[in-house]
């Protein structure tokens, strides 16, 4: 529960929703200054060089190497051990998820910690995902350049083996089973069964456990659509989420699901086959229940593109209530072979 250098240290924590609050396991050694992002985020950037980035190097050896036959020290730790992890729902992996990951990444070696299997165990309805699974490693790829260099990784836990967890128990879990470094977490975060800890709940238990915690504002929605969530998602208070892009997308509003993303929604489509697809030589119409991923409202998109073959070909595409089709120049030439995954990147 001690420093890294076995000093046992107890920071004062101080509370203040308006600012990002870091717990430092050696704060007598770590450099904090006020800092606004270019989305406009407040945060302290803390760095601990020195502490981190060795203890996750020794961690990484103790996984990978063993001589002699001898069993590694840390062999029952999984792969995040040493790192620091941002905690979150990532279904869309939006420019607020992004934000956690660039503050993870100041820190120490980036992971995304996220729950498997919530919907089923809490009854809840199943959704269509935001970002087709296939996707997901290409898009954490996209946020290397602000994190440093470094790709986060995703870890997941069954949420069946932690949904009775108190919040003691989860940091504890954090601590002695994953072997984590650091955690990040949004202001509005909330863990532990019934939901019952919150931001400050989790700075006062990582500071018991030796954990360093990082609490970020949330990254707010500079286009917020007057009408938007409140009357359906309590929890909406302008900042940018995985329903607003849902709604961004059920409106089939393409720039607002762009700004909220961070970049073009990419709509994957697996046409294997053969027989349940029409094609002609500038045209492919598919039925929607070929898309991987969630799609936007029915209408026509223009100036988007599909990729095929490592190859960007513009295309149009139009989504009905059946069927998606993609238009392209006739003087493009594309092979029903390079059609059996399709990823598509929705403009507007």
């Amino acid at each position: 529960m001690g420093s890294l250098s076995g000093i046992l240290l107890r920071p004062v924590l101080v509370w203040n929703p308006s600012l990002l609050h870091c717990r430092n396991r050696t704060p007598s050694s770590s450099g904090c200054t006020n800092k606004v992002n270019d989305l406009g985020v407040s945060f302290y950037n803390c760095v601990h060089p020195k502490s981190v980035h060795t203890q996750s190097s020794l961690l990484s050896d103790s996984l990978s190497r063993s001589e002699d036959g001898e069993e590694p020290p840390q062999e029952r730790l999984p792969f995040v051990a040493g790192g620091i992890v941002a905690l979150g729902k990532f279904e869309a992996l939006h420019i607020g998820h992004r934000e956690l990951a660039i503050q993870a990444a100041k820190i120490g070696v980036p992971f995304l910690l996220s729950f498997v299997g919530m919907a089923e165990v809490l009854g809840w309805e199943l959704r269509v995902p935001i970002v087709a699974k296939c996707d997901r490693k290409r898009v954490l790829s996209s946020w290397a350049p602000y994190c440093g260099g470094m790709i986060p990784r995703e870890f997941q836990i069954e949420f069946s083996k932690v949904r009775y967890l108190t919040p003691r128990d989860f940091v504890e879990k954090l601590s002695k089973d994953l072997g984590v470094l650091g955690v990040v977490a949004g202001e509005n975060y909330r863990f532990g069964y019934k939901a019952s800890g919150d931001a400050s709940d989790l700075l006062r238990l990582c500071n018991e456990y030796g954990i360093q915690a990082c609490i970020i504002n949330s990254v707010m929605d500079k286009n917020q659509d007057p009408s938007s969530l409140y009357s359906y998602d309590a929890k909406e208070r302008g900042q940018v989420s995985s329903t607003r892009v849902r709604y961004a997308l059920a409106k089939g509003d393409m720039k607002y699901v762009s700004e909220l993303l961070g970049r073009h929604h990419r709509l994957f489509l697996m046409v294997g086959d053969q027989e349940k697809f029409t094609s002609d030589r500038c045209r492919v119409s598919a039925p929607k229940s070929c898309l991987l991923n969630l799609s936007p409202r029915e209408g026509v998109y223009e100036n988007c593109s599909i990729m095929i073959d490592e190859k960007v070909i513009a295309c149009r595409v139009v989504i009905d209530t059946t069927h998606i089709h993609l238009d392209w120049d006739k003087h493009t030439c594309i092979t029903c072979q390079q059609l059996n995954l399709v990823g598509i990147d929705i403009v507007g």
